[in-house]
């Protein structure tokens, strides 16, 4: 029987995109969604709300629980929108608004200049057996307009380093791709030695 931990997060993207992640290196690990109430996530950095987010998960379901908390973070904005990347356009969490305001505060900075990474932070927090943080970041540089229907969120302006040939945006990348090289990959695989003891 599978082991299960629970992910902190009512976004059915991620919890697939965590699925697949996991179970490149624990299969018997079952990555479940969360269907409890949402916490408040008044943390100003991604820790303290990957965290806020994990504590609740554990504390509702009594299940291991983890949480990320990511976005991207963009050097001519002094890192912004980072943290609040998912309100960016405002408190609908309007994906479409957030990329399209974050274009438009960017249409006068040239392409060596646009540089950016995404964050991810995982929480994983066990009952009655600890906290523990990592975070992975996955390097790169905005597009000036949105390219690919994969992925979602900032994915089809965000373009990877180290791309050889014609370079795509993570939008264009299959999920495969995405999945084993994301800044949520990254995290994960500093993660993966303590989710081996669940």
């Amino acid at each position: 029987m599978a082991s299960r931990v629970v992910l902190a997060t009512h976004n059915p993207h991620k919890v697939e995109e965590f699925g697949h992640i996991v179970a490149a290196t624990r299969p018997d690990l079952e990555v479940v969604g969360y269907d409890g109430p949402e916490p408040v996530e008044d943390g100003v950095t991604f820790a303290e709300n990957a965290l806020i987010k994990a504590r609740a998960a554990a504390a509702h379901t009594g299940l291991p629980a983890l949480a990320d908390d990511s976005g991207i973070c963009v050097d001519a904005l002094g890192g912004a929108p980072g943290a609040f990347s998912a309100y960016w356009a405002g408190h609908r969490k309007d994906a479409a608004a957030n990329l399209d305001l974050l274009l438009d505060q960017l249409s006068d900075i040239a392409d060596p200049r646009r540089t950016a990474h995404f964050t991810s932070v995982i929480a994983l927090v066990v009952p009655g057996g600890g906290e523990h943080v990592v975070e992975g970041l996955w390097p790169g540089r905005l597009a000036t307009q949105a390219r690919g229907a994969g992925g979602f969120g900032y994915d089809p302006i965000f373009i990877p380093d180290g791309q050889s040939g014609a370079e795509r945006t993570a939008g264009e990348l299959t999920a495969a791709e995405k999945n084993a090289q994301s800044h949520r990959a990254r995290a994960f695989r500093a993660l993966a030695p303590l989710l081996r003891d669940l």
